[in-house]
């Protein structure tokens, strides 16, 4: 299965690019563990950091990430067969969880839950 990892970004660093970057390292963390497991692990960043750059964004939270940031998780869902939610405060992965399950997208709060991780 595609699985989306959501969880705090952006949220609780107040901006501080070194603080996102702990936290996308957090978001990443069970990332092998559900590619050993036969999945593909997804990550909304992966994708809208790149995009971002290449539009010419400059400032976290500019106009052009918020035109992309939050769209992409919702376009990545329209393929994602699965979302691991991560702990911690994130109006965007509540967001995430929020379209999967009106989407009927299983998710999951704990690595071990999803199948072949146990």
């Amino acid at each position: 299965m595609l699985i989306l990892i959501a969880g705090p970004y952006r949220s609780g660093t107040g901006d501080d690019p070194k603080k996102m970057a702990e936290n996308l390292k957090r978001l990443e963390e069970p990332s092998y563990a559900l590619f050993k497991a036969g999945h593909l692990p997804m990550i909304g960043e992966w994708v809208a950091l790149p995009v971002w750059h290449a539009a010419g964004g400059k400032s976290i939270g500019d106009d052009l990430y918020e035109e992309i940031f939050h769209p992409t998780a919702g376009r990545l869902l329209q393929l994602c067969e699965g979302v691991l939610r991560l702990p911690g405060d994130s109006k965007g992965a509540d967001n995430d969880v929020r379209i999967a399950r009106e989407r009927g997208i299983p998710v999951w709060y704990k690595l071990e839950d999803v199948p072949g991780c146990a």
